[in-house]
């Protein structure tokens, strides 16, 4: 389903709660009554029947006049608003089926309402598609008169990138065919996956319950080696119990990608997801390459980190120590106060809009059984409101999680104006108000830190934080190429040739500074972005890297940037990234656009390494 924004998996650091107990956000749960009652609302089946009656009607009344020019641009317009609606009716219902099964993916109910929204959609789907293949049939000579009239200025630049998908298209019966294979393909596959996962058990040694995943990957971030080493332990003997089936899930999530593509035509893997992203793949290439050629900043971080923490050696399980002077836990309540203040710093509007999703139970923070793991925050559709879904376990990288998907909510609150179709940015852009957030929140505990010990914790988490932002996801979107490749090039992998791939593109990351275990080798295999959305990642990159740019444009303007943003975040996906961000004056056409952002990362990490010898000789 369209319309998602889905988050990191590994969240913020946990906390062990007394028995009975989870986190200090047991009980937050969202209200979804405002799309139906229940999953057995006799509503739904009402509006499942309603939208495919819309279908049909809309492919009788248009079918074949697009393409014989017997559709005037009011028409054409009226057709596109047409379009809209039925898309945003089937929306509403698959919002509510994917939230639902979400919170609760071993619910065999819920599990059955998600798979038939699927299949629905892709009815749905097939029914309207000739309207697309349509448009992208005619020469362009035909279509500039479309795009250049007055008539059609809501809806130019959509129709103007649907046309970019024009060389890839197939005809209406293989497109049908595609889609409702997915449902046994590919679809399928995914909800597999989150079934698996989600039914994660972890056993720690000396904890006397077994944990959710979400839970068990926290204690990574635990003070206490001992803790962190049995965690990695724990989570790597539930992974590899699971080897076959996750092993089974990734061959062919990978091979259906590269079957779609070939159809298609595609000239490259990562050839969806760019167009999907409206960015072209030199300017992603430009962002691998500039990452990589400063991925040295990430050593040195660790071999500062390994100098505070007085270790010979820092391993993987170590990445996430707190820092000496870590504020130790942070309860969901205190984390909304910090939060909210922040936003309100910056914007009043922005305080008030976030407050909403509190105030009406607008997330679902508590940790069970059976729920996805990680943190998304989902636009759903305009005639209702995101929602946002968090893993809240009671360390302060979650306070970072909720600012993040909180500027991902606000982000999708103001764009709802733009219509169902254009309301979500690409991915691209889609971090931006995210990664925004979270700086917002950390300017704000920065400026109120004394403590240098305390600041320069702060500071260094910040940055091991920016870091898994940027490097991280730069690292795993290498490790999307290798992994694809070699499936291309060998066929089914087995789980051990996966592990070196992925141990392959790590060891880059973190060089010698960091020793890399053999039980880290299966790490890839929880990680649903590279089922769900192929490639995904380097959007985290481009976001945060983009945000360095937006946050030195605010503190160069002050007051005068804030309504500028707040447009900004409004016009959702109605325009393509690059001439979005050029309106505030940011050009990320620029080869040197993105050296800027590291060159910020740069400073930081000086600024860091300065506060430790102040430490040091304060000491």
């Amino acid at each position: 389903m369209r319309n998602f924004i889905l988050d990191e998996i590994l969240l913020g650091p946990g906390v062990d709660m007394p028995k009975g107990k989870t986190s200090s956000a047991d009980g937050i749960e969202w209200d979804l009554t405002d799309f139906y009652k229940g999953i057995d609302d006799p509503k739904i089946e009402k509006d499942f029947k309603e939208v495919i009656n819309k279908a049909d009607k809309f492919s009788e009344k248009y079918r074949g006049k697009l393409e014989r020019l017997e559709l005037s641009p009011t028409e054409f317009k009226e057709a596109v608003e047409e379009y809209e609606r039925i898309y945003e009716g089937m929306g509403k219902i698959s919002s509510f089926a994917i939230l639902s099964y979400s919170v609760d993916t071993q619910d065999a109910d819920i599990g059955a309402l998600y798979a038939k929204t699927q299949q629905k959609a892709s009815e749905v789907k097939n029914k309207l598609i000739f309207f697309q293949l349509e448009w992208q049939s005619l020469d362009e000579k035909d279509a500039k008169k479309y795009l250049e009239s007055e008539e059609l200025d809501k809806y130019s630049s959509l129709i103007k990138h649907w046309r970019k998908y024009t060389p890839y298209m197939l005809s209406e019966k293989e497109e049908q065919l595609v889609e409702s294979l997915q449902n046994t393909g590919k679809k399928a596959f995914v909800r597999l996956f989150d079934e698996t996962i989600g039914d994660i058990n972890v056993r720690i040694e000396d904890k006397e319950e077994e944990m959710v995943l979400d839970q068990a990957l926290s204690l990574l971030f635990d003070p206490d080696r001992s803790v962190r080493k049995k965690a990695k332990k724990g989570v790597t003997e539930a992974l590899k119990d699971k080897h076959k089936l996750l092993t089974f899930i990734f061959n062919n999530i990978v091979l259906n990608h590269h079957t779609i593509g070939e159809f298609r035509g595609y000239p490259h893997h990562m050839t969806p997801r760019n167009l999907d992203n409206r960015v072209d793949k030199d300017t992603v290439d430009a962002l691998i390459e500039a990452c990589m050629n400063n991925v040295d900043m990430v050593h040195k971080f660790y071999d500062l980190k390994k100098d505070i923490l007085g270790y010979d050696k820092l391993y993987d399980y170590d990445r996430y120590n707190p820092l000496p002077g870590s504020t130790p836990s942070i309860t969901f309540d205190e984390s909304k106060k910090k939060v909210l203040s922040a936003f309100e710093k910056f914007s009043p509007d922005m305080k008030q809009i976030a407050g909403e999703f509190f105030d009406k139970s607008w997330i679902d923070a508590q940790l069970k059984p059976g729920k996805r793991g990680g943190a998304f925050s989902a636009s759903t559709v305009p005639s209702v409101h995101p929602y946002i879904m968090l893993n809240f376990t009671d360390k302060p990288r979650d306070a970072m999680t909720m600012a993040h998907e909180l500027g991902h909510g606000i982000h999708q609150y103001l764009a709802r104006e733009q219509g169902y179709l254009q309301q979500s940015t690409p991915l691209t852009t889609a971090e931006m108000a995210s990664v925004f957030g979270e700086m917002l929140l950390f300017e704000k505990m920065l400026e109120e830190e004394d403590d240098p010990e305390s600041k320069l914790a702060l500071i260094g988490n910040k940055i091991q934080s920016d870091f898994a932002t940027v490097f991280r996801q730069v690292i795993m979107t290498r490790f999307e190429l290798f992994l694809h490749d070699a499936r291309k090039e060998k066929g089914e992998l087995k789980p051990e040739q996966i592990s070196e791939l992925w141990l392959e593109a790590n060891r880059e990351q973190f060089g010698d500074s960091v020793e890399l275990t053999d039980d880290y080798g299966w790490w890839w295999s929880y990680v649903l972005h590279f089922v769900h959305y192929p490639f995904y990642c380097y959007a985290y990159a481009f976001g945060e890297l983009l945000v360095l740019a937006l946050y030195g444009l605010y503190q160069e303007q002050g007051e005068e940037f804030v309504p500028k943003y707040i447009k900004l975040l409004s016009k959702g996906g109605s325009e393509d990234p690059k001439d979005l961000l050029a309106e505030i004056g940011v050009d990320i056409t620029d080869p040197e656009f993105w050296q800027k952002g590291l060159s910020v990362l740069w400073e930081h990490l000086d600024t860091m390494e300065k506060l430790l010898e102040e430490t040091k000789e304060n000491a």
